[in-house]
């Protein structure tokens, strides 16, 4: 290992990375409150759109944002061990994937938003705005695959804080724009939804090439736009290795909220701008565990690349110690000051009535989420992404769709009842990802690998 990447490991503290993941986050949290406010101006019935439209959007990109993610691990990891050479190529294979899978999704959701409105069961009253909705923002969700990829890949090679200041920006353009289109700022004709549109396309544009400018310099040498122009074999094996468990454990567990949305469609309008207000206040709660639980996985995956081990796997423990003091402590805050908040989305009583009677189980469902997040990324780290894909698939399955399924719909639990069977299913994926981090399978290959005198269950397994 050389001096330098000796010297870089250890500057990659849990709050150094943490802090500006968090911040970016948090900022892109109330910066979207503030956009749903402004939806919200528009009609509840715009608000319903936006969010069941947003679950097809976030099922969808997760096809072109896979290789970002597995790439983004195998990046931590080269850096770690010091081959900077293949954390290159590995950035640039990752970006070139996701952006041709996101330019063949988006001229799908185009060319047939109707299509889409329609799977989702959208009611026709909605149909008019969905179809404006989901053709122009879905049109645009390639330079959401890229920015994602751009942005991982920055990220992992321990650099949060220029992908923090990127996504403050273009958060705070797109917020200024939506003012300007909806509401028909200077002079300009009031657009509405399509407005949002708009809005979405031109930072989205903005945020990508500030991103490819950042991404650039990231490496060294320099990455070139000639560079885009092939693909190595291998590399790309081991990415596709990696990250096509990741892929479908994000897909999975976005279709599996997807399919939960439309069981809310089946409830009415009320159940579902209900959960779209929740889904804004309990996203201030997810993002700081989230924020948390990535900056470990950068962390675990450098140590990992490392063969430190030994840190590896107790730093896992502290990320979650850290992840579940912070996100009880919020949600806590967020359920005593869950009335007036509320109040700021909408007037009618009976949405109010039925969101704060569902903010207290968060303070139930968070925690579980933290320890999913916390335990299933420091897995996912060091390389153990089919054991969280197979775990996700049987609870989520049975759990988080089946059961909300039986228990909102089939025994009349509504939105109470889809709740709770959403804590069962993070509740059991936590324990399990937990229970497979405690067996150190792939840590005591590492381990032997660095330090074969010692056997395969090396030093810190007898600690």
């Amino acid at each position: 290992m050389t001096n330098a990447t000796k010297k870089e490991i250890p500057g990659l503290s849990l709050w150094t990375l943490a802090w500006p993941i968090f911040l970016e986050l948090f900022l892109q949290t109330l910066l979207g409150m503030v956009d749903t406010f402004m939806v919200s101006q528009i009609s509840d019935d715009a608000v319903a759109v936006v969010g069941i439209s947003n679950q097809l959007f976030g099922t969808l990109t997760t096809l072109f944002t896979t290789f970002a993610g597995g790439a983004g691990i195998l990046i931590a990891q080269r850096i770690g061990s010091g081959r900077n050479t293949e954390a290159r190529a590995l950035a640039v294979q990752g970006v070139s994937i996701s952006t041709l899978l996101g330019i063949a999704v988006s001229i799908g959701l185009f060319a047939a938003p109707g299509f889409f409105g329609g799977m989702l069961g959208i009611s026709a009253d909605l149909k008019e705005l969905s179809n404006s909705y989901i053709g122009y923002v879905g049109g645009s969700l390639f330079l959401v695959g890229m920015s994602i990829s751009l942005g991982t890949a920055i990220r992992n090679k321990g650099n949060t804080k220029s992908p923090m200041l990127t996504g403050v920006f273009v958060n705070i353009l797109h917020i200024v724009l939506n003012y300007v289109f909806i509401f028909g700022a200077g002079g300009l004709p009031e657009l509405g939804l399509t407005g949002v549109a708009l809005s979405n396309a031109i930072s989205r544009g903005i945020g990508v090439i500030v991103l490819f400018i950042l991404f650039r310099k990231t490496f060294i040498p320099s990455v070139r736009l000639k560079d885009f122009a092939s693909l190595n074999g291998r590399l790309l094996k081991e990415i596709l290795q990696i990250a096509w468990p990741l892929g479908i454990n994000s897909f999975s567990w976005v279709f599996s909220q997807l399919l939960v949305y439309t069981f809310l469609a089946r409830l009415g309008s009320v159940a579902l701008a209900a959960r779209t207000y929740l889904n804004t206040l309990e996203s201030f709660c997810f993002t700081l565990g989230y924020a948390v639980a990535m900056a470990g996985q950068i962390r675990t995956a450098h140590l990992f690349g490392a063969g430190k081990t030994r840190e590896a796997y107790s730093g896992a423990y502290r990320t979650l110690g850290i992840g579940l003091a912070i996100v009880t402590t919020n949600m806590f805050f967020i359920y005593l000051f869950g009335k007036p908040l509320l109040g700021l989305f909408s007037k009618d009583a009976n949405i109010l009535r039925l969101a704060y009677s569902i903010l207290g189980l968060n303070l139930l469902l968070q925690p579980a989420k933290m320890l999913n997040m916390a335990m299933g990324n420091s897995l996912n780290a060091i390389g153990d992404t089919t054991y969280t894909m197979v775990t996700s698939l049987v609870s989520m399955s049975l759990i988080g769709v089946g059961g909300s399924y039986l228990a909102g719909i089939t025994f009349a639990g509504g939105l109470h009842g889809i709740y709770l069977c959403m804590i069962a299913d993070e509740l059991v994926r936590g324990i399990l990802v937990l229970c497979r981090w405690r067996g150190q399978k792939l840590l005591r290959v590492r381990e032997a690998q660095e330090r074969p005198d010692k056997g395969s269950r090396g030093a810190f397994l007898q600690a």
